[in-house]
């Protein structure tokens, strides 16, 4: 965000896209500075600059194309960069505050189903120290046979359907 800060800077006091993306490049770190020198380069090179934003195999790769998308709309249009990535900018804020504020949601769920997967192994070892020989049930008897299984099954079962709640939620 920083980097993409730095170029509408840039953009802003009259700089061309190609040298205020070289510019937020030296002051970015990691894939940020990545990106910003390709996208420097191909523009000084006359070709798009909305093409250095494009990497699929990044793990931000759903963000870098929709500033993408703005660059290039700017330079098919001849409309102010500046005020495109400036609103890229703020819908990817926006989208990353609403992820976070989710994800911060959705942990007590996780824990919750977390905790009520491990109490059948809680439930077998109160059982085995009163006496009550849940393994012995479980491992060594025609009905343990198909309990055993059947309940690793289930709260697989559960852990799993736990987990795509979940992530419908972040999607």
């Amino acid at each position: 965000m920083a980097g993409l800060e730095a170029v509408v800077g840039e953009l802003r006091v009259g700089a061309h896209p190609s040298a205020a993306a070289e510019a937020a490049a030296a002051e970015s770190r990691g894939e940020a500075a990545r990106v910003l020198g390709i996208s420097a380069g191909r523009s000084r090179l006359g070709g798009s600059g909305a093409d250095g934003w494009l990497h699929p195999d990044s793990i931000v790769a759903e963000e870098l194309s929709r500033i993408a998308v703005a660059w290039r709309v700017a330079e098919e249009h001849g409309l102010a960069l500046a005020e495109l990535l400036a609103a890229a900018r703020t819908d990817l804020l926006g989208r990353i505050r609403f992820r976070d504020r989710t994800e911060a949601a959705l942990a007590g769920a996780r824990a919750s189903a977390t905790v009520l997967a491990g109490l059948p192994l809680v439930g077998i070892g109160l059982g085995q120290l009163m006496g009550a020989a849940p393994l012995t049930v479980l491992f060594g008897s025609p009905a343990g046979e198909l309990l055993l299984p059947l309940g690793a099954a289930l709260a697989c079962c559960g852990l799993l359907w736990t987990d795509v709640i979940t992530r419908r939620g972040t999607a």
